[in-house]
């Protein structure tokens, strides 16, 4: 595990399946809203699919996707990850949610900074890019707490159900 705080991030599991499942299903609510693999019909293959894919990407370092997990009970609380890696420009783009039950006690601000201590550090990335719809405030506040610069609002931006809509668009600077 990475971190040493109440929240911590490692790479998804088979074992994670169930509890991820339960973890979204019980966030349709708050999550469809803005990510579009959360959706009414969200299922267990679903479930099974994603934690596949999450160890393929590792295996190919193509893409770094991480639970977060409270670190008393190990119980899954939210998705943090490192995608769109263009090593030539030594950047990338981060992205995390996180659960309802959790939603308010600062999971995203820490998965998203030891995400970031991953990609700086580990990966080389000199930039993290956050692209957000620009409606999700919550995830706007975070890039904020993060300490994440609005570089602007970017027409056509984000891919969202069908269609291109706007994206509010942070950029994450590694320190000197």
């Amino acid at each position: 595990m990475v971190g040493t705080m109440r929240w911590q991030i490692r790479p998804w599991t088979e074992a994670d399946t169930d509890g991820l499942h339960r973890l979204v299903r019980s966030s349709l609510k708050e999550l469809s809203g803005w990510l579009p693999w959360c959706h009414e019909s969200y299922s267990r293959r679903d479930t099974e699919a994603w934690i596949a894919h999450c160890h393929d990407s590792w295996a190919t370092g193509t893409e770094f996707p991480f639970g977060v997990f409270e670190a008393t009970t190990g119980g899954p609380v939210g998705g943090v990850g490192i995608n769109k890696i263009d090593a030539s420009a030594r950047s990338a783009n981060l992205g995390y949610w996180t659960g309802t039950p959790r939603l308010g006690l600062g999971v995203a601000r820490a998965a998203a900074m030891q995400a970031a201590e991953f990609a700086f550090l580990e990966l080389r990335i000199e930039r993290l890019d956050i692209v957000i719809h620009p409606q999700n405030l919550s995830s706007r506040r975070v890039a904020e707490a993060i300490g994440a610069r609005l570089t602007g609002i970017v027409p056509q931006r984000l891919a969202f159900r069908g269609a291109w809509v706007d994206a509010a668009v942070y950029e994450l600077r590694r320190s000197l």
